[in-house]
């Protein structure tokens, strides 16, 4: 999907993970929230995945395939490339699947050595590993606030719908509000930074 220009009220439908307990929850709550750019939420999807499990990339594609907003939906936003821990997205897999470009949001640069010690327990190590290679170099946006990988779109246009996705700190409100709704779900009140 080619984005010629990135109109105002581009729809985004991000996704947070909840906060859970990686010694007791089998799942973890994903929220997404669909947005026209950062003006108002369009809509609420909810669904589980397993925590340091397998699972993310195939029920993202489920659920944004399944959705009433996917003909509308010009980008998606993930918090993160992993959900519930370990439950790493393939975002090529993602983008192959869907054909939505993808942007994947962090607030600081991955420790690469601790995360690659830290999947040397799980059996399948290799694989979770490949799609962290796979989902391509790491681009600052905001030096210490904001980088992001992406796919499906070019750079100078992804960097461009995050900062137009923003409306104040530096977080695109799709991610915003996915955390603020997670986190009350979960915990009874939203709290922490998106």
């Amino acid at each position: 999907m080619m984005m010629n220009t990135i109109k105002e009220e581009i729809r985004i439908l991000g996704f947070d993970d909840a906060p859970f307990d990686k010694d007791k929850d089998e799942e973890v709550l994903v929220i997404g929230t669909v947005f026209r750019g950062n003006k108002s939420i369009d809509g609420v999807i909810s669904f589980k995945v397993k925590v340091d499990g397998d699972d993310a990339t195939e029920k993202l594609i489920h659920v944004i395939n399944g959705t009433k907003h996917k003909d509308q939906i010009r980008i998606i936003m993930l918090d993160g490339i992993a959900f519930g821990g370990f439950n790493i997205i393939d975002i090529k897999k993602l983008y192959d699947e869907i054909k939505i470009p993808v942007i994947v949001l962090m607030r600081k640069i991955p420790e690469y050595d601790k995360i690659k010690e830290a999947l040397k327990k799980f059996p399948n190590f290799s694989e979770k590993w490949k799609k962290i290679e796979g989902a391509g170099k790491i681009i600052e946006l905001r030096k210490g606030k904001i980088y992001f990988q992406f796919i499906g779109i070019d750079e100078e246009k992804a960097k461009q719908v995050i900062l137009q996705s923003i409306l104040r700190g530096d977080v695109p409100e799709c991610l915003r509000v996915a955390h603020l709704i997670a986190s009350g779900i979960i915990l009874g009140e939203s709290r922490g930074r998106a």
